[in-house]
């Protein structure tokens, strides 16, 4: 992939307001469990930071996905998951559909606010029951009127506490389970929404994570996005969005776990030299660095066809899929190398091998990854 001056000045744009406004406070959000999403994601908007791809009519710079991309690979290098995860719900995964498919009063009232920073946004989808298998999901929107009324619950929902409004899924009839749902901008403060405490996660601390319950929650239907019924497929566009990015976004967390481990166990001795004397700890590591090169030159190949109209659900699967292994590859490869000290709390490997595990789950697991890539491969039945 080739980059231009306009990529090169974002690259140094979410470098610099990683190192000044995110990392100096990670350790502390870390610790309190929730970061400031309000406060962190106005700062972006006033940069052009959360509306990159997005139509410039709605305050978006109206750059093609590669300019997304580079964006998300700096985000990387950001000392803990949490955050990177908490800004792609937020540019990559609650808003692509209603940027595509929204008509401009939707747009105007909830894209706007959410490129500028103003507004905090939740991708609402899973349900206890329905994770990877998104067909599944129980939650109504039943039709009255000029109105939708919701009901059912959602799980494991990324800044959901601190949302102004979620992307929710629901069933807007009883038909074909690929057929039958839609899209609903809902408000968090509309009557009949609540949410449980944070939930206590192995990692991804400061992630606000929770589970969020609709009683009879009356929402207008123009708050739809598209067509009723569109509501599946418009989630799995969007999920190629989600992948790339969650794909994406790793790459430099994985080579901050290298870093950090060369730099440990040069200075760590044992038995007369240092751990990084050892060939065994070198060659680990340089054959960690070729994987990662692996994944980025995966990610580039695969943002050059999307940009380019291509169908990348292929290629973005086998990222997703890619990143989740290799995540645990290098961040348990890492931590044994820190000995005793790589099982502490507060190191940046320990906190790697927490966070990145949640990569082979969500946003869909490798099994479903498997198997979409078998399907696609004509191994599949189905």
């Amino acid at each position: 992939m080739l980059f231009n001056e306009q990529h090169n000045e974002i690259r140094r744009t979410v470098a610099k307001f990683v190192e000044n406004e995110i990392n100096p406070y990670v350790d502390d959000w870390e610790d309190a469990g929730i970061f400031p999403a309000h406060e962190l994601f106005k700062k972006m908007g006033n940069l052009g930071l959360l509306g990159i791809s997005k139509p410039e009519a709605y305050g978006g710079l109206g750059l093609d996905y590669s300019y997304e991309m580079v964006f998300a690979e700096e985000l990387g290098a950001i000392r803990c998951g949490s955050i990177p995860m908490a800004i792609g719900v937020q540019t990559n995964m609650a808003t692509p559909a209603l940027a595509v498919f929204g008509h401009d009063e939707i747009k105007e009232n909830f894209l706007k606010p959410a490129i500028a920073g103003d507004m905090v946004c939740s991708i609402a989808v899973s349900e206890p029951h329905a994770g990877s298998d998104v067909a599944a999901i129980k939650t109504n929107a039943v039709s009255d009127g000029d109105d939708y009324i919701i009901n059912g619950t959602k799980m494991w929902i990324t800044n959901s506490t601190q949302a102004d409004f979620l992307c929710v899924l629901a069933n807007t009839d009883d038909g074909n389970k690929h057929a039958n749902k839609s899209l609903i901008i809902v408000p968090t403060k509309t009557p009949g929404i609540s949410f449980s405490e944070r939930l206590n996660k192995l990692g991804m601390r400061s992630s606000d994570t929770a589970q969020i319950f609709f009683d009879d929650v009356r929402v207008p239907k123009r708050y739809r996005i598209g067509d009723e019924g569109a509501g599946f497929r418009m989630q799995m566009i969007q999920f190629q969005e989600e992948r790339l990015y969650a794909a994406m976004s790793c790459i430099k967390g994985f080579e901050l776990c290298i870093n950090e481990t060369i730099e440990y166990t040069r200075e760590r001795k044992i038995f007369g030299g240092s751990v990084l004397d050892n060939q065994v700890v070198q060659y680990r590591l340089a054959e960690l660095q070729t994987e990662i090169e692996c994944l980025r030159a995966l990610m580039y190949q695969a943002t050059e066809d999307y940009i380019n109209g291509g169908d990348v659900t292929k290629l973005a699967t086998m990222a997703k899929l890619k990143a989740g292994r290799l995540a645990r590859e290098v961040t348990d490869s890492c931590l044994q190398y820190w000995g005793g000290q790589g099982f502490m709390w507060d190191n940046v490997v320990s906190r790697s091998y927490r966070d990145s595990r949640l990569t082979s789950i969500g946003g869909g697991s490798d099994e479903t990854m498997l198997r979409v890539l078998s399907g696609m491969m004509g191994m599949s039945k189905r």
